[in-house]
């Protein structure tokens, strides 16, 4: 016995269709990669002079400060202002995550580094662009 299509199968078959290849294509930009802002602040996200998490043994470190991090973050902050809520942080002078940002293992990254290429922790980073602070990162 042959089985038949009805209308109703074929439209809502089409439907179907035609829903997930436009799921796919609004999550499938070609761009998996976001832009990332770095910043050197205190513990509660108050931007700080990057010598602070220079880790190069050149006077800067210490407890207390951290490299904070968001997609949401743009250059420009100014020292003393608080970053906008929705970032994370890590220890200065955790090598490991720097790198797995991108940034340079160990010295000074400038206050409001962006970084091109940048998914989340284990992000490999393509480019980096520095902030208005005027000074150049790495040691």
């Amino acid at each position: 016995m042959k089985r038949r299509m009805t209308s109703r199968s074929v439209s809502l078959t089409s439907t179907f269709l035609l829903l997930a290849a436009g799921g796919t294509a609004a999550c499938d930009n070609g761009n998996d990669s976001q832009d990332e802002g770095f910043y050197c602040a205190d513990e509660n996200g108050t931007i700080v002079d990057e010598d602070h998490c220079d880790d190069d043994g050149n006077g800067g470190g210490g407890g207390g400060f951290f490299i904070w991090h968001s997609s949401g973050y743009r250059s420009g902050y100014p020292v003393g202002s608080r970053l906008p809520s929705g970032g994370s942080k890590f220890a200065y002078n955790d090598r490991a995550a720097r790198s797995s940002f991108g940034l340079p293992s160990s010295g000074r990254i400038s206050n409001g580094t962006i970084k091109t290429g940048s998914v989340g922790k284990g992000g490999s980073g393509s480019s980096s662009k520095s902030g208005s602070s005027g000074s150049k990162s790495g040691s």
